[in-house]
């Protein structure tokens, strides 16, 4: 089975959004038994907390429940646990790199790298905006989710 981690700062909007459109597309394409996702923070500020309200709304407005999810931040063991670790943008990207064990490396890219919309490279933090920030980064992690999906299946 191929793991896929989703890495944003707090991890409440734009990696639990990712990991919750992802698990919908890889049910939905009937290979839960082939592709598994999770999500975690940079920093453990959120530990615990369901992800923020607006995005909630934001994906349950695509009929998919994110509820259950719960903040964590990035451990160690996930360089080994995960075959790929995608960072919302260049800052996380770093972070990553960084600490990536030497033989992990490579696992770590960047999440709209497999998309070409608009341009656009990282997913903006939605987290000090309203609703609008919340759809404009739903509206680059949906193409993007499927992308990867193609790309792993």
């Amino acid at each position: 089975m191929k793991k896929v981690l989703f890495v944003c700062t707090g991890n409440i909007c734009r990696s639990p959004s990712a990991e919750a459109v992802f698990r919908d597309r890889v049910e939905k394409a009937g290979l839960s038994h082939r592709l598994s996702a999770d999500s975690a923070g940079t920093e453990g500020w959120h530990t615990g907390e369901a992800p923020d309200n607006r995005a909630q709304t934001t994906v349950r407005k695509r009929g998919i429940d994110m509820s259950d999810l719960r903040a964590r931040e990035l451990a160690p063991s996930d360089y080994e646990e995960f075959d790929l670790l995608l960072a919302m943008d260049f800052g996380h990207f770093r972070h990553l790199h960084h600490h990536a064990p030497d033989p992990h490396k490579e696992k770590v890219k960047m999440f709209l790298e497999v998309v070409d919309i608009d341009g656009q490279t990282e997913v903006p933090d939605p987290y000090y905006g309203g609703l609008d920030d919340y759809e404009l980064a739903l509206q680059l992690i949906e193409p993007a989710c499927e992308a990867w999906l193609r790309k792993l299946s």
